[in-house]
């Protein structure tokens, strides 16, 4: 196979692929060939000996938040083969020219949504369980109470509050990315309000925006659903606000569906006498990579004290291998004949994001411990994740 960026008429081809393998239903494809072939994302193909385009990925550039800091990032998202040639390695071929190209480009990590883990742990990548779901009546939370100010928002309105409380909010997870008016609307935008029955809150306490919530309703027999779509606080009080109102649908809705980022467990938290009628599951249809190692252990919040050695090998980005010495603000390539910690990438990824604690790190096959687990254990802990972006 050979691999090139496509451009042009080449994009065309691409999203027919994507369009085949994604089961759209559409009925023009012809309407947007101007829009795709002038479009300007990071389209990868693997094409034939005879040049017929075969598979195809878009890297998605963005922003995520790690530790407090934007770092640049790839998301990797319309992952396509034809079924004539699957199995002969098509996807596999793109990634071996594109990851090397995301560290020359400045990425520091890479996230994907998985069809399959093993398929991309081969790539590099490696699980995030991110989003703990809640499923309650909404009596489970008659208890709580806000006397702050409720206003819903309206299509045509300005969304500066929302975005203001989201990058609050989101700069103490890693995985979210900033916002702005525009990248906001996308979340909250409607089509027909009445139709789409999706609808958006902002909370007020004391002149001040503490929390949003986004939620769409659905048509359930024998009681419609409440799914929360999305939700951000500021504070405690916003949190509680969030429950507060939700609390109030008893007469409308039998059942409450509600997404919390990871590191957020409401059981651990709710008061109420029917938290045991409360149904928790997780997601980890989410996966990331480290594309520049040495950035991201410079990136990720470490004590004063900080002092270690991490041996990283075998990685596709020839960068990353090697022994690294890690400092509260530094990390530099070194000599050394045993380091204090042996990681392969997948790990890495792992345990800098705060996917993982240091005990469940080394249950790995791909982790060793060899000294300085103290120093490990205040470096590589559980850190609050919050995934709100698609692609």
């Amino acid at each position: 196979m050979k691999v090139k960026k496509l451009s042009g008429s080449e994009r065309y081809d691409a999203y027919l692929i994507s369009a085949y393998c994604f089961h759209s239903r559409e009925e023009n494809v012809e309407q947007r060939r101007e829009e795709i072939e002038k479009s300007t994302d990071e389209d990868w193909g693997a094409l034939t000996e005879d040049g017929t385009l075969a598979a195809r990925i878009i890297n998605n550039h963005y922003e995520f938040f790690v530790d407090g800091q934007p770092v640049k990032a790839g998301g990797i998202g319309a992952v396509s083969t034809l079924p004539e040639y699957r199995n002969e390695g098509a996807i596999h071929e793109i990634f071996k020219e594109l990851l090397p190209c995301c560290y020359k480009n400045g990425e520091v990590i890479s996230a994907l949504y998985p069809f399959n883990h093993k398929f991309y742990r081969k790539q590099g990548y490696e699980v995030v369980t991110y989003q703990n779901n809640y499923e309650f009546s909404p009596e489970t939370l008659s208890e709580y109470r806000f006397d702050g100010r409720v206003r819903r928002w309206n299509p045509g309105e300005t969304v500066a509050p929302f975005v203001t409380v989201y990058n609050t909010f989101a700069k103490d997870y890693n995985f979210a990315m900033p916002r702005d008016e525009k990248s906001m609307l996308e979340h909250m935008k409607v089509n027909q309000l009445y139709q789409d029955r999706k609808f958006s809150y902002l909370f007020e306490k004391n002149g001040e925006n503490i929390a949003y919530l986004t939620f769409t309703d659905i048509r359930h027999d024998p009681a419609a659903v409440l799914h929360v779509e999305e939700s951000a606080w500021v504070n405690r009080e916003g949190f509680y606000a969030i429950l507060a109102f939700l609390g109030r649908f008893s007469a409308d809705y039998g059942m409450i569906q509600l997404p919390l980022p990871a590191g957020i467990d409401l059981l651990r938290i709710i008061r109420s006498p029917r938290a045991y009628e409360i149904h928790k599951t997780c997601r980890q249809d989410f996966m990331v990579r480290v594309i520049n190692a040495k950035r991201l252990l410079e990136v990720i919040r470490k004590p004063a004290d900080c002092d270690f050695t991490v041996q990283i090998t075998d990685d596709r980005i020839g960068e990353n291998n090697g022994t690294w010495r890690v400092t509260a603000d530094a990390a530099e390539r070194i000599q050394a004949e045993k380091a204090d910690l042996v990681v392969d990438v997948r790990a890495l990824g792992q345990m800098t994001m705060g996917c993982i604690n240091l005990d469940e790190a080394m249950l790995r096959p791909d982790v060793t411990v060899n000294q300085k687990e103290e120093m490990l254990r205040r470096v590589f802990h559980e850190k609050k994740i919050f995934v709100g972006e698609h692609f």
